[in-house]
């Protein structure tokens, strides 16, 4: 892949998730950066996430003058000769990886509990999108142990302020809202295993999705409603690639409006607008992007913030998976 002139280069970096030769997750590969993500208006973002996240660049891609800024604000630059951009699969045997290519892999088979509770969650992720009775959901959750203790560590985290006696599950589930639940679902159904590499990326890649079109949404001056649609069509986008069966089979037991639909599967509508010009920033293909994100009314400047605070939530999200299991 060679890299792309000055002249077409968007206006913003965007970031690349880099796995280590073995394949684990091993930081953000940012594609064309400039001195202005450690000196402009978002630099104290990029600040806090290089404290949590690690950032590389290529330095083929880097400008010169901007090197020496960069590595300052902690990012560490690669020779191009040792990272492999692969869209499919890697092709390099040794060299570290950059770009979606898990999505292509093979899905991980899962078994015993973690298949159970997996099966459980989409249950649940059923009932909520149903709108069902909560009685019916609290069933659900007296079945699974390991989901009945996420559920209560989610209400007793940071996102829902001070810790609560909890008495009952009917009342753990009234008190995080079905929005909110929705969304704690479908990160569970891509919380991996410790020796699932693949899981890990995919929970990252899918998280970083979900967020970024939730904050581009909000960029654009789409309402509350709209921006929570965002998130939710992120996450069911990657359904597929999760069970490694056809998207439409997967959301068939789910009751989607026609207007999620369209979006997740036919990119259609403006929610599929905003499913495509993400998906434009994951293949980092510079013309795509300056097509699509060209329609949006965001400067670079706007795009750039809202590419490092997506990334920081989901580099936040997967350490709390790595640490204690998936929360929000």
């Amino acid at each position: 892949m060679s890299p792309a002139t000055p002249a077409d280069r968007p206006g913003f970096a965007v970031a690349q998730l880099l796995t280590e030769p073995e394949g684990r997750l091993a930081g953000l590969l940012w594609r064309w950066p400039t001195a202005a993500l450690a000196t402009g208006p978002h630099a104290d973002a990029w600040q806090q996430l290089t404290v949590h996240a690690a950032c590389f660049a290529l330095r083929n891609e880097t400008p010169a003058e901007d090197v020496d800024t960069l590595a300052t604000a902690g990012c560490r630059l690669l020779n191009e000769a040792n990272v492999t951009l692969a869209s499919s699969s890697p092709t390099e045997p040794g060299a570290w990886t950059a770009g979606p290519w898990y999505l292509n892999a093979p899905a991980a088979a899962v078994a015993g509990a973690q298949a159970a509770s997996r099966q459980r969650a989409f249950q649940l992720l059923q009932l909520v999108s149903a709108d069902a009775d909560t009685h019916d959901i609290e069933e659900v959750f007296r079945q699974d142990a390991q989901l009945s203790y996420q559920l209560l560590r989610l209400v007793n985290s940071v996102a829902f302020g001070a810790r609560r006696e909890i008495t009952s599950f009917r009342q753990a589930i009234l008190l995080v809202g079905r929005q909110p639940l929705k969304r704690w679902l479908n990160l569970l159904l891509f919380t991996a295993r410790d020796d699932d590499a693949r899981g890990a990326l995919l929970m990252t890649h899918v998280s970083l999705r979900a967020r970024g079109m939730e904050l581009l949404a909000q960029a654009i001056g789409h309402d509350k409603s709209e921006q929570d649609q965002a998130f939710i069509v992120g996450m069911f986008s990657l359904l597929g690639v999760l069970f490694g069966r056809p998207l439409a089979e997967v959301l068939r037991p789910l009751q989607l409006t026609e207007t999620l639909r369209a979006a997740v599967l036919e990119r259609h509508g403006p929610l599929g607008q905003l499913l495509q010009a993400w998906e434009t920033l994951e293949a980092a293909d510079p013309q795509r992007i300056a097509s699509s994100w060209g329609c949006f009314p965001v400067s670079a400047s706007t795009a750039q913030g809202v590419v490092i605070d997506a990334c920081a939530w989901a580099w936040q999200l997967s350490r709390n998976q790595t640490n204690h299991g998936t929360g929000h």
